[in-house]
């Protein structure tokens, strides 16, 4: 009797650095494997928070679904839980910081008390259903990153979430090579890789580099010390804190996730700092400019963060003086370009000394490059491989990469989000696709990609908005000339004329019904119709045009 096949349904994470999610299933059983977020960049409507996976495909099989496993702590890999986890009661597996970052996460959303959250320590085997697995360390940017195994009677399944190979991490803990070549020996069926950094030839800087950069700009600075990087990024918020100590300064926190994040990674014993170090700000604000440090969020160029709200001069608590050094110790998410250049220039613009990574070794990446990818391909010698984690010319990159360290073409699988891979002992292929689109985020609205909010939105940033107030008496006449108001649209020196003409359009569609005739939903359907064609005959756009009809 056959067994069945091996699905892989990737719902995010497949063409984009950010958003992922990984189902794999196997008879009738399925876990999924993170639940991130993906970053605002310019092609999204604006206003928009961060876009997560479509859970479509999960909907539809919600009784097949019986975990979700994360991999590491940063956003786009937890970010998608709270929604995740308010329409799904599943349980998580993850390890110890991670389980806190998740805690905080889930605590600022009151999802806390109804979580099933589970840590799970590296090397210690668990069965998920049908499913066994295996969490074993890998090095990133972050403390307690994981890759997992899954057991399965087609052998493992291996994801190595992001990862690369630094043989001097800040927390002291290497990738388990041993973990790696144990399951190689067993049998590994199915690889996913990390693919951020496919393009990139040789092998990835250690932390130890940044450590020793932010240790001389530290002692360099002739006043105060701004960092910016990502809140989940504890291991660069303890080489700022230990280079701060080493130069006598006191550090201070700013921004909400900032702050929850290192009082969580102090409680659990993932974040040391000397008694005194960290202290509030309005303590750090009486403080010598020269003995002070503040870490923030908004590495990212995020229009809400802390750093580029300080950087805009809008801050309620922090403003940039002469003699402040700014150190971005991130790089930009492809997509963000602007946005941090934007916070940059509007530093200088303060009057800061700005370090950032095209100038400084100040950030290094958490993801292996070429030769660290042929490592793990080399160790766990898989029979199918799909690379993960990038944008599509990176997982192009991988693949290539894969097939040149003896993987057949026809075992190597390039697939974008929504393709479902089936694989059986010996070979695979792609059965069809599913819903796997962005899902956008704007506060506690959620939208689709089509939705029509977002259209109008698209619609109002590019040609504007004209309000048009029609006054009409108890019986139906109008009162006085249509008031039109407009906003984006056109400048108003221009505008008197042509709403004036506007206004004589609409009054002489009305008169031609006798008063009364019309309710008030035709007259401001008739008042849209007649001030949308007007002012496209005489402009050649289309403004959004919103009717109100009033009665006296």
């Amino acid at each position: 009797m056959n067994s069945p096949p091996l699905r892989v349904v990737p719902l995010g994470g497949l063409g984009d650095i950010g958003r992922n999610m990984m189902a794999v299933e196997y008879d009738g059983e399925m876990v999924v494997i993170d639940a991130g977020v993906l970053f605002p960049d310019e092609r999204m409507p604006t206003g928009v928070d961060f876009a997560i996976p479509n859970f479509s495909y999960l909907r539809e099989n919600r009784r097949k679904l019986i975990a979700v496993l994360i991999t590491h702590g940063h956003e786009d890999h937890i970010g998608a839980l709270p929604h995740l986890l308010s329409e799904f009661d599943v349980p998580v597996y993850s390890s110890r910081l991670t389980h806190g970052l998740i805690t905080v996460k889930l605590r600022e959303r009151r999802l806390i008390s109804e979580a099933r959250l589970n840590v799970v320590e590296p090397r210690t085997p668990f069965r998920v259903g049908r499913f066994r697995c295996e969490f074993f360390r890998v090095c990133h940017s972050i403390p307690d990153a994981m890759g997992i195994a899954l057991g399965t009677p087609l052998g493992h399944v291996v994801h190595t979430g992001d990862f690369k190979i630094d043989h001097t991490p800040v927390d002291g803990m290497s990738t388990d090579f041993s973990a790696l070549s144990e399951l190689a020996a067993e049998g590994v069926a199915l690889l996913f890789s990390d693919s951020t950094y496919a393009e990139v030839d040789g092998y990835t800087e250690s932390e130890q580099i940044v450590g020793d950069a932010l240790d001389r700009a530290i002692d360099e600075a002739p006043g105060r010390v701004m960092v910016a990087t990502f809140a989940s990024l504890i291991s660069r918020i303890q080489q700022v804190v230990n280079a701060a100590e080493r130069h006598g300064r006191r550090v201070a926190v700013v921004g909400r996730s900032m702050m929850n994040n290192v009082n969580m990674a102090r409680k659990m014993g993932y974040l040391h700092a000397s008694e005194g170090t960290l202290i509030p700000l309005i303590e750090a604000s009486r403080l010598p400019l020269e003995e002070t440090v503040i870490i923030a969020t908004g590495s990212q160029g995020e229009p809400t963060s802390a750093l580029v709200r300080i950087a805009r001069g809008e801050h309620p608590d922090v403003e940039v003086v002469p003699g402040d050094t700014v150190i971005i110790s991130a790089s930009p998410i492809p997509g963000n370009e602007t946005l941090v250049s934007n916070t940059i220039d509007n530093l200088f613009r303060q009057g800061a000394s700005v370090l950032y990574s095209r100038v400084a070794l100040v950030h290094v990446h958490g993801h292996a490059s070429r030769e660290e990818l042929k490592m793990m391909l080399s160790l766990v010698k898989p029979r199918f491989f799909v690379p993960v984690h990038g944008e599509y010319r990176h997982l192009a990159a991988h693949a290539s990469l894969a097939q040149s360290m003896g993987i057949p073409s026809s075992n190597t699988f390039v697939l974008e989000d929504g393709d479902v891979l089936e694989l059986s002992g010996e070979a695979g292929r792609v059965v069809e696709r599913v819903d796997a689109g962005h899902v956008l985020v704007d506060g506690r609205s959620v939208w689709a990609r089509e939705s029509r909010v977002l259209d109008d939105r698209r619609r109002l940033a590019r040609e504007g908005v004209v309000t048009a107030v029609v006054t009409l008496d108890v019986d139906g006449g109008i009162v006085k000339p249509l008031g039109l108001v407009s906003s984006g649209f056109i400048e108003l020196d221009e505008s008197q004329e042509l709403f004036e003409k506007t206004s004589k359009m609409v009054a002489a569609s009305l008169e031609r019904d006798p008063p009364g005739s019309l309710d008030l939903n035709q007259v401001k359907a008739r008042v849209t119709e007649v001030v949308e064609g007007y002012l496209y005959r005489e402009t050649g756009r289309r403004p959004a045009v919103v009717a109100f009809v009033e009665r006296v």
